[in-house]
């Protein structure tokens, strides 16, 4: 499933595609916004968004085997709720 998908679900159900597209769109900007400012978002039974800092290392170019130096940096997380996990179990 895709966001064009996920609109199509969405529009089932608020009756027009343009709502669902203002609906995806709205909870997806608001995630990410929220990712930004460093807050976890919660949706209780589906699972928590989170920021995750990575450390530096050091890596390989695969096509040369140099070795690189991988900066450290911020990766959004997500872990699944109980809810999700027993739905796909």
């Amino acid at each position: 499933m895709n966001k064009g998908d996920l609109v199509n679900e969405v529009a089932k159900v608020t009756g027009t595609k343009k709502a669902a597209q203002d609906a995806v769109d709205c909870i997806f900007t608001s995630i990410t916004k929220a990712l930004k400012k460093k807050d976890t978002v919660t949706l209780v039974g589906f699972g928590t968004f989170s920021v995750s800092s990575r450390k530096a290392r050091n890596g390989r170019n695969p096509q040369t085997g140099e070795k690189i130096k991988i900066k450290a940096k911020k990766v959004p997380k997500f872990t699944a709720g109980k809810a999700l996990k027993d739905a796909v179990a």
